[in-house]
């Protein structure tokens, strides 16, 4: 089957999880820029930071099928897992605001952005496995050095949040760091996919 239907349903779904992540937000109590600091400040730091992951996430999706022919069950099924670590984000995003970056909620923030990876790695795994070794994709992924290294800062970022300083937050910190750290990653250009689809001169 073609790739038309599963390319909506995704979009649709992302546009969903940014909708909510912003409904999250709290309105400031007043109406200075301290009231908005106060009551917003993290909540908002905590969502572009959110928004630019699944932002990232449609950017490399979108790319990801243009160099697709066709879709089969397994296909289906692992872009299935990925939206569902995606459509989690919402919540780990509500909960890291709401405690002020307390540990825990960093953690689950964490493993939720790690999932979402491990899914993302599952989706193109699957993919090149019913494409084939000389398929566009796997030519233009080659080693995936971006997509290892996001996993290992992302398992980096947790296991400094539940070992380095647990009464205090430099664990958090580090963290949250390693998370930031993945987000310029990707938000750097990547052109593998771009030269592919040259090459099979398939609109971008």
């Amino acid at each position: 089957m073609r790739t038309g239907r599963l390319e909506a349903f995704s979009d649709g779904v992302l546009a969903i999880i940014i909708t909510i992540m912003v409904l999250e937000l709290k309105v400031p109590d007043g109406h200075s820029y301290t009231d908005l600091i106060h009551t917003s400040g993290v909540g908002l730091l905590v969502y572009l930071l959110s928004f630019v992951f699944v932002g990232i996430y449609w950017n490399t999706h979108h790319q990801l099928f243009h160099l697709v022919r066709q879709v089969s069950g397994g296909v289906l099924w692992a872009n299935l897992g990925l939206l569902f670590c995606l459509s989690l984000v919402p919540f780990t995003t509500a909960w890291v605001s709401e405690s002020r970056f307390e540990q825990t909620p960093v953690v689950i923030y964490g493993l939720d952005l790690l999932s979402a990876a491990v899914a993302y790695v599952v989706l193109q795994t699957v993919i090149i496995r019913r494409e084939g070794p000389d398929s566009p994709l796997h030519r233009a992924v080659g080693a995936d050095l971006k997509g290892k290294l996001s996993i290992a800062f992302d398992v980096a970022g947790v296991l400094s949040a539940l070992t380095i300083d647990r009464d205090g937050h430099v664990g958090v910190w580090l963290a949250m760091s390693c998370f930031v750290l993945v987000v310029i990653i990707w938000v750097v250009p990547d052109r593998r996919i771009y030269r592919a689809l040259r090459q099979n001169e398939v609109p971008a």
